[in-house]
């Protein structure tokens, strides 16, 4: 793999991406939109070339992939192998029920899938959702069924049918991935992980629920490993889930996260209730991911989190 696309590049996976690819002397074309409050995060370098492109202006993104190829002098016949498509409007809060925004989100897919095809690129990678699946108590892969229980959960199973359609009317292979939970440098403040080192680094009580969920944590650092090798070797048509495969109760990882920051700090278990449709177990099978890409997790979650903590800190 020699040049890729990434869009939605500022979030905690998207700059690990980034970041593992351009390292190995991959170029990365990263796709932002030009009022993102994260765009100032995005360092161009020898390898990364920045194009502005929003959701909504996808049919325009392959002149503009065009014109940043000629402005880095990079090979204009280098071919681009990969399409990783992690942008998505509505992650959060209420916005995951915004029907006609989530609804949007599929088109903008399937768009994103025309301008891979018109780019050349061999393969396109998608970034699907636990979501999909709604509540399950058992591991989850391809196997298991899936049953959204909101908006968003609804659209990323929508996406992840209907651009594997649309990539073989294209021709080009299809890889779909439902994601856990990664954390990491330059993950969202609203995460469980971010909140809880944020109140801790300032002496705050860390409200939180009785963290008797059962959890499965994947290093962000993990997650870009496992893109770019399902980039490489990633089967068509299937399905993968990414995660670590390991689990333990959601109050051992809070528990962590305090030893290292102040083994004082003080923790509100119980604070917060559930919600109504709280899932209480979530657990990646890896195994079909193993066999088919040789990925083995490297980071544990102790240093995963200490670096996470150090970036925090020096913000």
């Amino acid at each position: 793999m020699n040049r890729v696309i990434i869009t939605g590049p500022t979030g905690a996976i998207g700059m690990a991406l980034t970041e593992y690819l351009s390292e190995r002397n991959v170029q990365v074309i990263a796709v932002v939109r030009g009022d993102s409050a994260r765009k100032s995060q995005m360092r161009e370098s020898d390898n990364v070339a920045i194009v502005e492109c929003a959701l909504t202006e996808m049919a325009e993104l392959p002149q503009r992939v065009r014109e940043a190829i000629r402005l880095k002098c990079w090979s204009e016949n280098h071919p681009i192998e990969a399409f990783y498509h992690l942008a998505w409007d509505g992650t959060f809060g209420d916005s995951r029920n915004d029907m006609y925004l989530q609804n949007r989100n599929v088109k903008y897919a399937l768009n994103a899938v025309d301008a891979a095809a018109e780019l050349g690129c061999e393969v396109f990678i998608g970034a699907g959702s636990q979501a999909e699946y709604g509540r399950y108590e058992g591991k989850l892969n391809a196997e298991v069924p899936t049953f959204p229980e909101n908006g968003y959960g609804i659209a990323k199973l929508c996406a992840g049918q209907m651009t594997r359609i649309r990539c073989e009317q294209k021709g080009i292979r299809h890889i779909w991935t439902r994601i856990l939970s990664v954390y990491g440098p330059y993950d969202g403040s609203r995460t469980m992980v971010m909140s809880m080192i944020d109140k801790m680094l300032k002496g705050e009580r860390a409200s939180c629920t009785k963290g008797e969920q059962m959890w499965d944590y994947l290093y962000s650092k993990d997650a870009a490993n496992m893109m770019y090798l399902l980039g490489c070797h990633g089967v068509h048509g299937k399905i993968y889930c990414l995660g670590s495969g390991m689990v333990k109760p959601l109050r051992e990882y809070i528990e962590a996260i305090r030893d290292i920051i102040n083994p004082d700090a003080e923790i509100g278990f119980g604070d917060i209730e559930y919600s109504p449709m709280q899932v209480m177990n979530l657990c990646a099978d890896i195994s079909e991911l193993q066999q088919d890409t040789g990925f083995e997790v490297r980071y544990s979650f102790q240093n995963g989190i200490m670096e996470t903590i150090e970036w925090v800190r020096g913000k």
